[in-house]
């Protein structure tokens, strides 16, 4: 980049702020970061200065986004607002006299409907997984409390042995801008996530660090294979913390084996449908999903509909084109 500035430790001190000041979730921390660093590299590519960027230049870097990497509206807005932060950063810095980037409009995004599967598929989905073996136990284990928590990938691979609470039947959760809540837990769930903590975690990391009274009468853990120091309630076969790439990459393979085409998060959209479906308030779910905003949790009920008007289709398909003439009579 033809600038006297050190675009590395720009980037450090800009994810320091975010994390430290303004107490950003380390996930927000890393995307925002990383969309920093993207457009410092298109600086550089271009020989521009970055004290001297012009909104027509994030005009054209914005266009790049667009044409060159055929990014998304989502992509994009979220790729401005990481530069609308960045911006304000160097504006503190005095790198630029304004934050140029206010000047750049964020792309409206129009709220897809989540996908979302019915039980039946959840079931196919996860009685494909081979629990003959350790790691298949982990993974059973794993979506399982995905599905019956609602919870986020990033969610699911922080969790700790600490967050565990058997007897009760619920975990402690660190969702976004490190909020903790306590969701409950299914008895699939139970079954499944306690023969992995105590039967086969321990293959990998030794004895599961769970208060003793957790641990039934008559249970003993197995002698440890590896001894790697991790609280993780799930981790990787050489018994460091599972990552979500390793979460992601383990469900594409089970998404093949099913024939159920979803993706990790779909289990948690498929948890907070069937809640209310179910009859569940509007209110609690969006306690057990985390969500700050009740209209994030709205979403659902527009999915619900939805579906309803799906089986409706299904179940009478000689009224899929009924006239509208008849719809006010009500």
């Amino acid at each position: 980049m033809a600038s006297d500035l050190s675009s590395a430790g720009l980037l450090r001190s800009f994810q320091n702020e975010l994390l430290l000041v303004e107490g950003k979730a380390r996930l927000s921390v890393e995307v925002y970061g990383q969309c920093a660093k993207d457009f410092l590299s298109y600086v550089e590519g271009k020989g521009l200065l970055l004290s001297s960027v012009t909104p027509l230049d994030l005009t054209y870097y914005v266009s790049f986004l667009r044409l060159e990497k055929e990014d998304g509206d989502l992509t994009v807005a979220k790729a401005v607002s990481a530069l609308r932060s960045f911006g304000s950063f160097l504006k503190r810095e005095g790198v630029w006299k304004e934050n140029v980037a206010m000047e750049i409009d964020r792309p409206g995004t129009a709220r897809k409907l989540p996908r979302v599967l019915s039980v039946n598929q959840v079931d196919s989905l996860l009685a494909a997984i081979d629990t003959t073996k350790p790691l298949g136990v982990r993974d059973r284990a794993l979506y399982e409390l995905i599905y019956s928590c609602g919870l986020r990938i990033s969610e699911a691979c922080s969790l700790l042995l600490s967050n565990l609470h058997f007897k009760e039947h619920f975990i402690v959760v660190r969702g976004k801008g490190s909020k903790e809540r306590s969701v409950p837990f299914g008895a699939v769930a139970y079954e499944w996530l306690h023969k992995w903590v105590y039967e086969c975690r321990p293959l990998f990391v030794g004895s599961a660090a769970v208060a003793k009274s957790e641990q039934p009468a008559g249970v003993k853990a197995r002698p440890a294979a590896r001894s790697v120091a991790t609280d993780a309630v799930f981790v990787n076969s050489r018994g460091g913390v599972l990552s979500r790439k390793g979460v992601w990459k383990n469900f594409q393979s089970l998404e093949a084996k099913s024939g159920v085409t979803a993706k990790v998060h779909t289990l948690r959209h498929s948890f907070a449908t069937h809640l209310l479906q179910g009859g569940a308030d509007l209110r609690s779910v969006q306690e057990l999903l985390g969500h700050s905003d009740l209209s994030t949790t709205q979403i659902y009920t527009h999915v619900d509909d939805e579906l309803l008007r799906e089986y409706h289709r299904g179940f009478f398909p000689g009224h899929k084109n009924a006239g509208s003439e008849d719809e006010d009579e009500d």
